[in-house]
């Protein structure tokens, strides 16, 4: 039943011949992708930083299930199935007896016995005693990402049994599905029908109230985002397809996710996502319009969650490519534009404006960009936006996690997310 990964993968050969449109590979564009100087190093670099571990990246010691998601098609090459499926089984053997997923992993021995202010508060579980865990509460999508990447594990290795694996008191299967009951539990917004998360820039996960900023407390303007919901009804597709005898209780929550984003988060005026709806009042200026902002990779998310028409997403590229010009910034990895104004986080590391999740340029969820313009026949277009991400990869021996608007490399320097998401966009060009 795992077919709609699969179909999704093999879909792009049709759509060159315009399945969804009227745009075709045609044989100059075919040998351009097969001759493309950068793709073989970057595939072949990507492969090699991925023999070296599942962490983020060699500024992280935690395995992160948002990173992994998005990685675990690369992990497929270099690793057994055993060892892919481990790593998420720990995800289940540390899941709250609420149903709520961590954020990651990481040895019990590698934790500093130095506290500091911006220690996390480490999770336990007798089930896994050898990984203390984390949750950045303010952002709401480690339950979503862990039900994507065991659908993807299944699609990549065919183990459907990992379904029926237990954990504890449960199965793998139904751990995921209460996974998914635990947004509707303690996440779901009644009024809005709608996923809710803090304060945070688009897919980020640091909230503006706190110099560290990743928890939720009484301080936090809890808020509903694009990214989060498209997470959501990405992963209740997955749950369905992996699990058909949920449909009937899980199909009607999605369709009224999908209505409820197309009402209130999207600006129809605008052709842009809203940043945020908020439920108890702005940790922003009365006189800031957030609204100016557009946000990159909610809504590259909302294109893969099927949200926008091909009309929508040719328009929401433009709209990129138009911001990016603006920005002076060298891909549409762009978090988004223009960045909240300085000093509008404590977070230091979102100030200045341009830098970090506010404003820094992320090939992370640039690529997913590229990926869902493949999926939509835009392949021309994806071939182009997909040149200057592919280039700095090579420029700088290395995948990093994000850019500075002048294009400078910032953050781990081995990070298997950007390596990730670019092997699967190569990948599905190559297969055109």
């Amino acid at each position: 039943m795992i077919r709609m990964y699969l179909l999704w993968m093999l879909l792009v050969s049709s759509l060159g011949a315009g399945a969804q449109g009227d745009k075709r590979v045609d044989e100059k564009l075919r040998r351009q992708i097969r001759e493309n100087e950068y793709f073989s190093f970057v595939k072949s670099r990507a492969l090699e930083i991925m023999k070296t571990g599942f962490n983020a990246g060699d500024g992280y010691r935690e395995v992160w299930i948002r990173d992994y998601n998005t990685f675990i098609e690369l992990a497929s090459h270099v690793f057994d199935k055993e060892m892919l499926k481990e790593n998420l089984l720990v995800f289940f053997r540390m899941q709250g007896k609420d149903g709520n997923i961590i954020d990651g992993f990481t040895p019990v021995e590698k934790i500093s016995k130095t506290k500091t202010s911006f220690d996390y508060s480490y999770i336990f579980s007798d089930l896994e005693p050898r990984y203390a865990g984390h949750k950045n509460t303010v952002e709401t999508d480690q339950e979503s990402s862990l039900v994507q990447a065991v659908y993807k594990y299944i699609a990549c290795t065919g183990d459907r049994a990992i379904l029926q694996e237990n954990i504890g008191d449960k199965t793998v299967g139904r751990r995921l599905e209460a996974s998914m009951q635990f947004l509707m539990n303690d996440r779901y917004n009644k009024r809005y029908g709608l996923i809710t998360g803090a304060t945070t820039a688009d897919w980020g996960d640091v909230q503006p109230e706190h110099e560290w900023g990743t928890a939720i407390d009484e301080h936090t303007h809890p808020a509903i985002d694009i990214y989060d919901n498209a997470m959501f009804i990405i992963a209740l597709d997955n749950l369905m397809e992996m699990m058909p005898e949920f449909r009937s209780k899980w199909e009607p929550v999605k369709k009224e996710t999908e209505k409820n984003v197309r009402t209130y988060l999207w600006d129809e005026k605008r052709k842009k996502f809203i940043p945020h709806i908020y439920l108890e009042g702005s940790p922003f200026p009365a006189d800031f319009d957030e609204n100016e902002i557009y946000y990159f990779g909610g809504t590259a998310v909302a294109i893969e969650a099927g949200l926008l028409t091909r009309k929508e997403i040719k328009e929401s590229l433009e709209e990129m490519v138009r911001r990016v010009k603006l920005a002076g910034a060298a891909t549409i990895g762009l978090t988004l534009y223009p960045p909240y104004p300085k000093g509008f986080f404590a977070n230091k590391g979102m100030n200045p404006e341009y830098s970090y999740q506010n404003g820094g340029d992320w090939t992370w969820f640039g690529g997913r960009m590229i990926q869902q313009l493949i999926r939509y026949g835009f392949v021309k277009e994806a071939y182009e936006q997909l040149q200057p991400m592919v280039k700095r990869v090579k420029d700088n021996n290395g995948f990093y996690e994000w850019y500075t608007i002048d294009n400078k490399p910032r953050g781990s320097g081995t990070f298997r997310g950007e390596a990730g998401v670019l092997y699967t966009a190569i990948s599905m060009l190559e297969k055109l």
